[in-house]
């Protein structure tokens, strides 16, 4: 995509850029896994799992693990991820105000269920801002790192997938991205982006990082503009 070209669609993954949810979501799928004899750290759910949909993080532990989740693990995370949520979660600091400075349309592209993502904008107040243009993994045949949640999104929104930008936390969600033929501005202002995630989405084909929202208009304005460094 040329750097020059206007963009006329915002695309926004859901966790981690919208909503604080990683750190929470990985807590619980730790202690969840824990509990079921597959020992995990919320560290380590964040390095393997962020941006993936839970289709595919159960692939890799069944696989990993060489046995079968049961059969309720499902709603039995949901039940403690959603209890976690209406506690602690919190939106992403200036989302709102950066959302409502756009000139050009906004949906959601989310990894995540629908379920999920309906209750986690809805408890944060956000959900007003995207409905009704919000899209999961659920809507497609293949999750992130292919391009085709971002890709059915742009289709949906009327826009040209050279002239849509994704707003992403992960390394799968800017291989997505990058496959679409999207621009990318990479996130690192959620809970989650430690040393070195800067690093890791700019190496992964970021073309933008940035750290706080507050930027993110200034960025769709002038995509040509440089890359912000973490503070």
């Amino acid at each position: 995509m040329a750097r020059h070209e206007p963009l006329a669609l915002v695309i926004f993954d859901c966790d981690g850029v919208l909503v604080d949810s990683e750190p929470i979501a990985s807590r619980t799928m730790a202690e969840h896994l824990t509990a079921l004899g597959y020992p995990m750290t919320p560290e380590q759910c964040v390095e393997r799992f962020t941006g993936v949909s839970l289709k595919t993080v159960m692939s890799r532990i069944e696989a990993d693990w060489g046995r079968s989740l049961p059969e309720d693990f499902v709603p039995s995370l949901r039940e403690r991820d959603f209890a976690a949520f209406a506690a602690d979660l919190k939106s992403i600091e200036g989302v709102a105000e950066a959302v409502a400075e756009l000139a050009v349309p906004v949906c959601v592209a989310s990894s995540g269920a629908m379920a999920k993502m309906r209750f986690t904008l809805g408890v944060t107040g956000l959900l007003p801002l995207f409905e009704p243009h919000l899209f999961t993994a659920e809507d497609v045949p293949l999750g992130k790192p292919a391009p085709d949640l971002f890709l059915h999104a742009a289709r949906h929104m009327g826009v040209a997938a050279s002239a849509s930008v994704v707003v992403v936390d992960s390394v799968a969600g800017i291989q997505a991205a990058r496959a679409a033929g999207m621009r990318v501005f990479g996130f690192v202002g959620g809970g989650h982006a430690g040393p070195g995630y800067a690093d890791a989405l700019r190496d992964a084909g970021a073309d933008v990082v940035f750290d706080r929202m507050k930027r993110l208009s200034a960025l769709v304005r002038d995509p040509s503009s440089e890359t912000f460094e973490k503070t």
